[in-house]
């Protein structure tokens, strides 16, 4: 029992960082928009978020700037492509490699430098509910604030105008011409948005899950999120579902080598991604079909309508 709560722990707090960047990436999405630049806003977001919390001593500044930088990343994404007419793609993995070319310049020097990271908080009450408290009750403060921002996201997405806005924009982009609204302009507000909680996913990383710095520490989370919106069909609810299922992947390993069982941690650490290629290999045609239709044109290499 306390290795299925210390994976499912782990899969809570480990997830987090996937789940703000899968959030970003569904808002992005919706609004007919793919951003594979999706791990490089984490990447930044947490050199970002880890060079302030260095500096100042505040972890909340530090999430705010990491927030901050991954949305100018984003940004720059959605001007090449709304604007510009990019391949989104091409795109997206330039802004990845961008992101990685920058953090190894400036993030060396925060190699080993410490921190003050967030701390976990047990909840009083809440934290000693039997198997469930501990789970999710006994973390950090950018996990507590990630259990508003999945039905915050919901509703925006599907309660307000600026939802409304922004789904049009991936569905049927020319009712909003004729009614007036600057398509180019929702779609850029939409993929900056994603950006920045994509760079807040990354701060989660850095400054409140495992506490340090070092190059290329996303390792894949971003192309996961990215994933994982997909056959999550664009629901921020099953989006919360799925960050905690492959943060569970990934905290797997450790909880088996905390308790010295003999596996191979390379092939620990493959797990998450050979179950994203199974869930897409199963839900990947079906999914797609229910993506917004100005999403179907990007899979299928046409350009966006405007």
């Amino acid at each position: 029992m306390n290795l299925i709560i210390d994976v499912l722990t782990g899969g809570v707090r480990g997830g987090t960082s996937i789940l703000y960047a899968a959030l970003g990436e569904t808002v992005s999405e919706r609004a007919g928009v793919i951003n594979l630049g999706t791990e490089g806003s984490m990447l930044l977001g947490a050199l970002a978020a880890y060079m302030v919390a260095a500096d100042t001593g505040n972890p909340w500044l530090g999430a705010l700037v990491g927030g901050l930088i991954g949305a100018v990343l984003s940004l720059l994404h959605a001007l090449l492509v709304v604007w510009r007419g990019a391949n989104q793609f091409a795109s997206g993995l330039t802004m990845l490699f961008l992101a990685l070319g920058l953090t190894s310049l400036f993030g060396a020097a925060y190699v080993g430098r410490t921190i003050t990271p967030f701390e976990v908080w047990a909840v009083p009450g809440l934290s000693e509910i039997p198997f469930i408290g501990p789970i999710f009750f006994e973390q950090n403060a950018l996990v507590y604030l990630s259990y508003l921002a999945v039905p915050t996201v919901w509703f925006i997405l599907f309660r307000t105008k600026w939802g409304l806005l922004i789904r049009t924009a991936g569905e049927r982009s020319d009712a909003l011409t004729v009614n007036g609204y600057h398509v180019k302009r929702i779609r850029i507000a939409a993929v900056t948005a994603g950006g920045f909680l994509a760079g807040v996913g990354g701060a989660q990383l850095s400054i409140a899950y495992t506490n340090s710095w070092f190059e290329n520490m996303v390792a894949g989370r971003g192309f996961i999120a990215v994933a994982l919106v997909i056959f999550a069909s664009w629901s921020p609810i099953k989006v919360m579902g799925g960050a905690y299922l492959f943060g569970a992947a990934l905290a797997l390993g450790p909880a088996l080598q905390a308790r010295g069982v003999g596996i191979n941690q390379f092939a620990l650490h493959v797990i998450p991604f050979v179950l994203t290629l199974v869930v897409l290999a199963v839900l990947g045609r079906r999914t797609i079909s229910a993506a917004p239709a100005e999403l179907k044109r990007v899979f299928e290499n046409g350009p966006p309508t405007t």
